[in-house]
């Protein structure tokens, strides 16, 4: 049994997949010291794994959290110092962290231990900062690419040197690469058919699928209502959730005299001011797995974690990707022929009404959603990473 270092950044979309793998190695031994915020205390301690709480927010991809992304980057003091006070008195043999957060290499290096990176999203920087304009983007005046000005750069070259100077760590120079720290074996929840480059991950990298595991729930649902029901299952995510009240009002509008029933993820949106069809029920947390069990069709914002999920139990679906890796994957599935990619700016009810039906009843979709399913099961899942993870400590002597 090996005593194990796990860091992630405290949002689902994080979150998710690296609390299957941490199960994983409870079940098979391991003993577990879980960092993250206090809402995931439970689903930690539930795992079997110690539960250890950040001593300040450290959820830099939601947009109330102070200072935002970039404040990660020149705030080592919540990253890496309070870190360090609270293992003191611990010793580990390896650390598992979110590729995302900040600092993550940096902390293994200086602990001296292996690391385990697990990443959130399958594109790797060369591939997905591009597209979207955000590592090439040369810096205006005023603001550049994520809001970095030539001053920041300036004082993260400072806060880099004052890192390596302390500690005598690698830091890389470009910042962007913080959000992607590489491990000694770095994991990817999804398949290698799914991937377009694979040419861009060396034989660190290995692809388990996506995090499919016995989630515990806790939260109160009616599928009492979805028995015997056509069900449209739609879901935004929690980063951008709120993103459009417009795309909300055009979910209500659209399906309100759909013969089925509509479920609704509506992660901290206020609907107070809207009617509320009676065939919708809205949650701000639903079971998802448990509700694609009724699934007949879906409406998603592409995540990882949500397009895994629809992908791997096989459900039709369609694509509104709204910001991050969201375009990314989706555009990913409807490349391999799984779904239909609409654009948040050119929505109307008639457009994804078309879309819905399209994914429903053309069979190439389903067919190719299989395909996709099959590599997903095929992959190997947790055990495989568990595995690829033990050889790894008998490489390092652990």
């Amino acid at each position: 049994m090996s005593k194990v270092l796990f860091l992630s950044i405290p949002s689902h979309g994080h979150m998710n997949p690296i609390l299957g793998l941490a199960a994983e190695l409870v079940r098979q031994g391991e003993e577990v010291t879980f960092f993250s915020a206090e809402e995931f205390r439970t689903a930690i301690e539930e795992i079997g794994a110690e539960f250890k709480c950040y001593q300040e927010d450290l959820n830099v991809f939601q947009k109330k959290s102070s200072g935002g992304l970039v404040s990660a980057f020149l705030q080592p003091k919540k990253f890496i110092f309070d870190l360090l006070e609270q293992i003191g008195g611990y010793k580990f043999d390896y650390i598992v962290y979110s590729a995302a957060y900040p600092y993550a290499n940096a902390i293994a290096q200086i602990l001296k231990i292996p690391a385990v990176s697990s990443f959130a999203v399958f594109a790797t920087l060369k591939e997905l900062l591009p597209k979207h304009n955000l590592a090439e983007a040369p810096l205006k005046k005023d603001k550049g690419p994520m809001g970095i000005t030539p001053e920041v750069m300036k004082e993260f070259k400072g806060v880099r040197q004052s890192l390596i100077d302390k500690y005598q760590v690698e830091i890389a120079e470009d910042m962007f690469k913080l959000l992607f720290n590489k491990g000694d074996l770095n994991i990817i929840y999804t398949s290698k058919y799914f991937i377009p480059n694979l040419e861009n991950y060396d034989d660190s990298y290995i692809f388990i699928g996506p995090p499919i595991y016995n989630k515990k729930y806790a939260v109160d649902f009616p599928f009492e209502k979805l028995e015997g029901k056509k069900v449209i299952y739609i879901s935004m995510g929690t980063m951008f959730s709120n993103y459009s009240t417009e795309l909300n009002h055009l979910f209500l509008k659209t399906f309100a005299d759909f013969d089925g029933v509509v479920v609704m993820a509506a992660y901290q949106v206020d609907l107070s001011g809207y009617e509320i069809p009676e065939n919708f029920i809205i949650r701000e947390y639903v079971p998802q797995l448990e509700i694609l069990k009724y699934t007949s069709v879906a409406i998603t914002h592409s995540g990882m974690n949500s397009i895994g999920d629809l992908l791997y139990n096989k459900i039709p679906f369609v694509a509104i990707p709204l910001g991050a890796d969201q375009f990314y994957l989706a555009n990913r599935a409807q490349e391999l022929g799984a779904t239909i990619v609409l654009d948040i700016h050119n929505l109307s009810t008639g457009l994804l009404k078309d879309a819905v039906q399209q994914v429903q009843t053309n069979p190439d979709y389903l067919k190719n959603i299989n395909k996709i399913s099959d590599s997903f099961i095929q992959a190997g899942g947790y055990e495989k990473a568990a595995d690829e993870i033990f050889k790894l400590k008998k490489e390092k002597g652990i």
